[in-house]
C-alpha cells in the first residue's frame, strides 16, 4: 500500500465520520425526534436500506461513479498529501461543538480548482434563499391547520396516526435519497471517481456502521438544532418539513451537477418555517425567532469562513 493510498483511505474514513455525524441530522433529525420511542435499530434499518439502494443504483447507472456526477468538475488530485486530511479533522472538532456547518465547503473547497468554489457558494446561497422563501409561503398557507395547538388535538391525531406514520416514512425516504445524491460527493471525494466492486462494498459497510452510531446516539449535539424548533417532535410537522426539504433538494439536483451545501438549504427550510409559524400563531415570539434564525445562519457562516481559510492554507502547503 502506497502512502498516497493510505492518506486517501484515512481521508475517506475521517470525511465519512464527519459528514455522517454533522449532516445526517439535517435529513433524519425530524425523523429521529418524532420516532424517539421506537428502537434505533428499526429506524437505522430503514435508513440503511435507502442508503444502500441509492449508492448501488448510482454505481450502476454512472459506471462506477457513486456521486451522480457531482465530482465531474473536481478531478482526483495527482498528488495526495497529508494536508488533505485537515478538513475532515477540523470538521470533526466543529461537529463535537454542535455547529451545523457546511461539509460541502469544508471538504470540497480543498479539492476544487478554478471558479468551482464560487459556483458552489452561489448555488448554496441561492439554495438558502429558495428554501426559506418556499418554506415561508408553504407554512403561511398550512400553519393554522397543521401547527396550531388546536390542530394538534390528541383525539384527532389518534384517528389519523396511521396515515401520518406512513406519510412520514415515505417523505423521509424521499428526502434521504435526495440528500445522499448531493452529499455522497463530500465523502467519496477522497476516493477514485470510478469505484470497483470491492471499494463499493467496503465503503458501503463503513458508512452503514457510522450511520448506526448516529442512530444509537439519537443524533448527538447537532440534533439540538432540530429540537429547538416548533413542533418538530410532532409526526405531521416532521412529515411536512421532510417533504418541503426533499422537494427543494430535488429541484437543485435537476438544475445542474455543481455540488451545493445541503446545510444551508436545511437551515433555510427551518428558518422559513419557524418565521411563518410564529408570525401567524406566536407573534410574541418574533423577536426570539429573529435571534434564533440569525444564530443558526451565523453558525453555518463559520463553516464557510473556516473552509475558505483551510483552502488557502492547503494551497500554500502544496
Amino acid at each position: 500500500m502506497t502512502i498516497e493510498l493510505l492518506i486517501s483511505i484515512i481521508g475517506f474514513g475521517l470525511a465519512g465520520y464527519a459528514v455522517v455525524g454533522n449532516d445526517v441530522i439535517q435529513t433524519l433529525g425530524t425523523f429521529l425526534t418524532s420516532n424517539s420511542k421506537r428502537h434505533w435499530l428499526i429506524l437505522w434499518s430503514y435508513a440503511a436500506l435507502i442508503l444502500s439502494a441509492t449508492l448501488i443504483i448510482g454505481w450502476f447507472l454512472n459506471d462506477g461513479d457513486v456521486t451522480y456526477g457531482r465530482l465531474s468538475k473536481i478531478p482526483f488530485p495527482e498528488n495526495v498529501g497529508w494536508w488533505f486530511i485537515l478538513p475532515p479533522l477540523v470538521l470533526l472538532v466543529i461537529t463535537q461543538l454542535g455547529y451545523p456547518v457546511s461539509t460541502t465547503f469544508m471538504i470540497l473547497s480543498v479539492f476544487s480548482t478554478g471558479n468551482i468554489i464560487e459556483k458552489m457558494v452561489i448555488k448554496s446561497v441561492l439554495g438558502y434563499a429558495v428554501a426559506f422563501s418556499f418554506a415561508f409561503v408553504v407554512y403561511l398557507i398550512i400553519a393554522r391547520k397543521f401547527e396550531s395547538k388546536s390542530s394538534l388535538d390528541k383525539t384527532q391525531m389518534k384517528g389519523q396516526k396511521r396515515f401520518w406514520l406512513v406519510a412520514q416514512w415515505f417523505s423521509t425516504g424521499f428526502l434521504w435519497s435526495q440528500w445522499l445524491i448531493q452529499d455522497f460527493a463530500n465523502i467519496f471525494v477522497y476516493l477514485p471517481r470510478k469505484l470497483d466492486f470491492t471499494w463499493l462494498l467496503g465503503s458501503l459497510v463503513f458508512i452503514l456502521i457510522l450511520l448506526g452510531l448516529v442512530f444509537k446516539s439519537k443524533g448527538g449535539k447537532i440534533q439540538e438544532v432540530v429540537k429547538q424548533k416548533v413542533n418538530t417532535a410532532n409526526i405531521r410537522s416532521a412529515t411536512l418539513i421532510d417533504l418541503t426539504y426533499g422537494i427543494v433538494l430535488y429541484v437543485f439536483t435537476v438544475v445542474n451537477t455543481v455540488p451545493m451545501s445541503t446545510t444551508w438549504t436545511f437551515v433555510g427550510i427551518l428558518a422559513g418555517r419557524e418565521y411563518a409559524i410564529n408570525y401567524l400563531l406566536n407573534k410574541h415570539l418574533i423577536k426570539h425567532t429573529y435571534k434564533q434564525l440569525f444564530r443558526d445562519l451565523y453558525k453555518v457562516n463559520i463553516g464557510l469562513a473556516i473552509s475558505i481559510i483551510l483552502a488557502l492554507i492547503i494551497q500554500q502547503l502544496k
